[in-house]
């Protein structure tokens, strides 16, 4: 019995030996991250927990990647930020135009405006709510909507590139690569 045990053994590691794909070339053939990034391109998400208002937006350009920051009046704990196809306005659903070969979606689980309904942030232009002319990355920042303690806000890019998402306080902030 031991001796078919044995036996049964190697057959199946033969079998997976024979069934497992061997990698061809070397991990030189790999090209190194661009600038050391390594956050991809796939959804983010910041699990819910409250909701602040929304107070402000702004962009910055760094050597390798193009910063949004949301700021807001409270600790923003929840947002969504995506690539899709098209990017549509809260409630209505009608498409907002973007530039770029790309558009991030950015949802978060914050108002622009108060518990009276007083808004917090109104853009002066809502497609064009920060003048990103002259990055490297970003083509295009619109607005959304804001709707039932959701806010929404496009984010037209170069092309699909990495990008992260993280939180400090009272901020929300989205960096997307120059390159991959």
């Amino acid at each position: 019995m031991l001796r078919r045990t044995g036996i049964l053994v190697a057959a199946v590691a033969a079998a997976a030996a024979v069934l497992t794909p061997v990698a061809v070339g070397s991990a030189a053939a790999a090209p190194a991250p661009y600038c050391g990034i390594t956050w991809g391109s796939q959804p983010k998400l910041v699990n819910p927990a409250a909701y602040p208002e929304l107070t402000n937006i702004r962009a910055g350009r760094h050597d390798c990647y193009d910063r949004l920051v949301f700021d807001f009046r409270g600790q923003i704990t929840g947002s969504w930020v995506n690539y899709v196809a098209t990017m549509t306005t809260d409630g209505r659903g009608d498409v907002v135009p973007l530039r770029g070969g790309a558009k991030l979606s950015i949802v978060m689980h914050a108002p622009a405006y108060d518990d009276e309904g007083q808004a917090t942030y109104e853009p002066a232009n809502g497609a064009e709510v920060v003048n990103v002319s002259g990055y490297r990355t970003f083509r295009q920042v619109a607005w959304a909507g804001s709707f039932e303690g959701m806010t929404s806000v496009g984010l037209g890019v170069r092309a699909r590139l990495p990008f992260r998402v993280f939180t400090l306080p009272g901020k929300l902030v989205v960096d997307v690569a120059h390159a991959w």
